[in-house]
């Protein structure tokens, strides 16, 4: 059976973005480390990006009730 490829937890990948944006930014790195710290992290951010697309169909699915979205307002509490 072939393994499919593991994706990284979304926190996991946006530790490693951070780590990626601060070698960026100390100026310290040659012009080749530099293409490929940004390669490195354009992916990490489409990891991230795919990862919040899909924690926001699941709420929606959590969300719907009857066939229809029911919109609720967030109060910034985390109890049902």
């Amino acid at each position: 059976m072939a393994r499919q490829k593991e994706t990284p937890p979304f926190e996991q990948s946006l530790d490693a973005l951070q780590v990626l944006v601060e070698r960026l930014e100390s100026g310290d790195l040659s012009l080749e480390d530099s293409l490929s710290t940004f390669e490195q992290g354009i992916a990490l951010t489409r990891e991230c990006q795919s990862a919040l697309q899909d924690a926001e169909q699941r709420v929606q699915v959590l969300l719907e009730q009857n066939g229809k979205l029911v919109e609720k307002p967030h109060d910034g509490n985390l109890e049902p």
